[in-house]
Order: C-alpha cells, then structure tokens, then sequence
C-alpha cells in the first residue's frame, strides 16, 4: 500500500518511538508540500506568519491555520495568511487535532510554551517553539522528555544560534586555536524614553466584548491559570499587552534578551546540546523604570559551569552601550563581527601560533638575542563565518532533511535552566546551584 505524507503524519502520532528525530523529515519527503499553523500571533508571531507566506513558494510550505485568544490580531492573522474564517481559531486544540498539520510554530507569551508544544509533538507535529523554551526549569526538562519520548523535531527560537560565526567559533574552539575557554560575556541592552516593553494597549481589548467583536479577549485562556500557568486574576490590560514586564509570564530580560546570547554561546563553547549549570548568581535592581512591573530594569547574572568557564551577561534598559559578545581562552581570544577574530594572548604565544598554523620569524634584536616577529601578543587570525541558512530555514529543513537544527531541545533546555536560575538568584538574593543526579536547583 503507498503511504501519502498525510497518512504517515497520523500514522506517527499512534507510534512516536517508531523512528528517532532526525528520521522523520527523510521519511515524510522532503519535496512534499509542509503544511503549517502558526499559534500565537502578537507581534513576533505575526512576523513569523508573515516571512512564512513570503517564502511559501520556495520552500514549499503553506500555512493553512492560525490560532490566538485576541479576535483582532486572530483576523489580521487570516487576513495575512488569506485563510477563511473556518481556519483562524482560538482554540489551540483544534489546530492540534488537525491531521493536516504537520508543524506548528508557537508564538504565545512564554508560560504558554512548554505545554502547548509538548502536546503538539503527541499529536503527530513537528513544532519551532519562539524563545524561550519555557517559563519554568520543570517545564523546560518536561519539554526536553517528550522530545525524545516522541522522536519529533522541535526547534528553539534563538536566532543566534543559525549565525554561522558560532558555527566557526565551535569548531575553532574543538581544533584548540583559543587553548581552554575559561570565560565568556554577552549583553543585550537597550534604552526608551517610555520604558522598556511598554508597548501599545488597544483601549477596546478585554473579555467584556462579545466573542465575535474584535475588542474580544479570551482572558482566562491566555491565563492558563486552569491548568496552573499563571494566577487567576481580573482582566488587566497591562499584563496582556505588555506580559514581558511581570514574572508570572516570563522571565523578563533575561529570557527575552539574554537566552540569546547564552545559547549561541553555550553552542561554540560546549557544543550542540550545550551544557547545564554548576553555580549562578545575580543582581540589578528597578533602578528606573518604577511603573508597575516586577522585573529588574538593570540585570547582570554569572554562570559557573563543570566545564571550568564563566559565562557573565548583562541586559541593561536605563542605557545601550553595551558589551560584545566575547570568548576567552588561554592562547588568544575570540570576537564576533564580520566572521571571527582571535587575538593572541602574549605568555602563550607559541601556543597560539603553533595551534593556529602562524608562521614567525626571528631577527637580530641588536644586543646579541632575537626578536620574534610578529612581536609576541600581536598575531591575529581571521576566520571566515560558516554558510548557513536562517533559522527559519533550519527548522523546514530539519523537517523536511533530517538536518542537525541550530538550537534543538537539549541546548534550548540547558540554557532554559541557567537562564531561569539566574532569575531566581536575582529575585529571592540567593547563591543557586544545580544537581544533575536530581536534576534540581538548590541554594548555598
């Protein structure tokens, strides 16, 4: 009997463990047409709807439903994606219980996440997950599990990590030319007359509309608080249109802003499943930004890992100089612009050069000795970025090919449970470590 690339779709929801990940898209066919929903389509979701219609012909995908609880950004959505009414839902479910749908992409605010795409991965889909991973360190290691429990593919959004510069610092740092990364910094930092997240409320929105007017909310849907993702409580404007500012949603800057440059980072240094914590601690404070939010304006946090390096990062919204993203080694150290550049370090001058492949050359100093050339601490090496396709692209691919995704669970997942740590190390002024035997945070 022949098998379409539908009936393997529902045919892999009965039977997950049937073929690992990096299977399926071989399988499913890589010249079929995908068929996609987009969950979630605020801003950023919007922005994934709208590059999706755009490269719909090239890649050969089309996006046949989409799903949010605000009926007016549920009908720009369908209006973008030219779908009819029938396929523009607020019910999640439904585009979940589709057998058409083979990936989702989740867009929703971030304590939605994990459970949405854990039971998009049950149901037979592949699914790109928007960064974070998750709200919460349970829900990151539970999403990690039902990966590969079912064997589907799920990529994490930081986009970083499809830079082909960190493809080339990986593999640099594995062929030795830095010697042994001992630490690395990142940021992220911003500055806005009217306060970071900020954003624009529709003065018509909330669930006092009925269903079908485009002012309606689904208020205790987008809550989750039936199923424990956040608090029930009255309708708040604020907390829909600008969730990034509360903790009950998110994690702020750091999940926001900084899981993008710890994941890139965890990528060159440790490799593509990343590595998880030894010791994390934290500070910032509201400094400025005094409005009703519960998230630091200002943010630093350190991260220990068994590897013996230090990852520091900032996120900063009171001022935007701000830090490159750096990584330092013993022999020289690694900066990020267009592709790589490593500068010697001069006591390990030799080192570098030899790991390096640099040539040097020895001259009379003029008192009875030599002078080494280029002087030592001078040597530079340039090195190109890899070519490779966005991340976006990635994940079709990923699903299509069976190519290696740029940030898959396990990396999204080890940089969830740093970033989440670090929020908490800020939130209740503690010193936080992590055991992997219990896979559990605890304080010092």
């Amino acid at each position: 009997m022949s098998m379409t690339r539908r009936t393997v779709v529902q045919t892999a929801a009965l039977a997950p463990l049937i073929l690992p990940a990096a299977s399926w898209g071989r399988v499913l066919g890589a010249n079929d047409r995908l068929n996609m929903a987009v969950i979630g389509t605020g801003g950023m979701g919007t922005g994934h709807l709208s590059q999706l219609v755009d490269r719909a012909g090239d890649e050969n995908i089309v996006v046949s439903q989409v799903c949010d609880v605000y009926r007016r950004r549920l009908e720009r959505a369908a209006k973008i994606a030219s779908l009819p009414t029938g396929k523009a839902t607020m019910e999640y479910r439904r585009v979940l219980d589709d057998p058409d749908i083979e990936a989702v992409v989740i867009a929703t605010p971030d304590h939605w996440h994990t459970k949405i795409a854990v039971e998009a991965m049950e149901a037979g889909k592949d699914v790109y997950c928007e960064k974070p991973l998750s709200h919460t360190i349970p829900q990151a290691l539970a999403c990690r599990d039902a990966v590969h429990r079912t064997g589907r593919t799920l990529q994490v959004g930081p986009q970083g990590t499809s830079n082909g510069n960190f493809w080339a610092a990986r593999r640099a740092i594995a062929e030795g030319r830095i010697g042994k990364p001992t630490w690395s910094q990142g940021a992220y930092c911003r500055n806005s007359r009217g306060g970071q997240f900020n954003w624009h409320i529709d003065p018509d929105a909330g669930p006092q509309n009925a269903r079908d007017q485009a002012g309606y909310v689904w208020w205790d849907q987008w809550l989750g608080h039936k199923h424990g993702l956040a608090p029930k409580i009255d309708w708040n404007a604020d907390h829909f249109f600008r969730f990034r500012k509360y903790l009950a949603y998110n994690g702020g800057l750091a999940t926001d802003l900084l899981y993008h440059r710890l994941a890139p980072l965890l990528l060159a240094i440790e490799g593509l499943d990343g590595a998880y914590p030894k010791r994390v601690v934290a500070s910032g404070g509201r400094y400025l930004e005094k409005d009703e939010r519960d998230i630091p304006d200002t943010f630093f946090m350190m991260v220990d890992y068994p590897g013996e390096h230090t990852v520091c990062l900032s996120s900063v919204m009171t001022n935007n100089d701000t830090w490159p993203s750096v990584i330092r080694g013993q022999y020289g150290t690694m900066q990020f612009g267009e592709g790589i550049t490593i500068n010697e370090q001069a006591p390990w001058w030799e080192e570098f050069r030899t790991a390096n492949s640099i040539a040097s050359t020895a001259s009379d100093d003029g008192h009875g000795g030599e002078k080494v050339l280029p002087k030592p601490g001078h040597a530079t090496v340039s090195l190109p970025g890899e070519e490779r396709r966005d991340h976006m692209g990635n994940f079709l691919d990923a699903v299509k090919k069976g190519d290696p995704l740029a940030c898959n669970v396990d990396l999204g997942c080890a940089t969830m449970v740093a970033i989440a740590m670090g929020v908490a190390a800020w939130k209740d002024d503690r010193v936080l470590r992590w055991d992997p035997g219990r896979e559990a945070v605890y304080s010092t």
